[in-house]
């Protein structure tokens, strides 16, 4: 499985890393990817999800059924 985001897609980003003497060289600056329980009140279940920690905090202020309308997720698959 790769590391992206199941609700928002997040997924790395290509970047540089520049040595002091400027040398440039390419890196790979990957998401901060947790694996969560959390409660899916519609399903009466604790769901599995691997979220961005981005996701996580939008989550406590949205609710796991809004955000996973606004991505297109079926949360019955997880």
């Amino acid at each position: 499985m790769s590391r992206v985001c199941q609700l928002t897609g997040k997924r790395a980003n290509n970047g540089m890393a520049v040595s002091h003497a400027h040398n440039r060289t390419k890196k790979l600056q990957q998401v901060n990817l947790q694996w969560k329980r959390v409660w899916w009140a519609e399903g009466n279940r604790f769901v599995r999800l691997k979220l961005s920690t981005k996701a996580i905090k939008t989550l406590e202020i949205k609710g796991l059924a809004a955000m996973a309308k606004d991505a297109g997720v079926n949360l019955n698959k997880f």
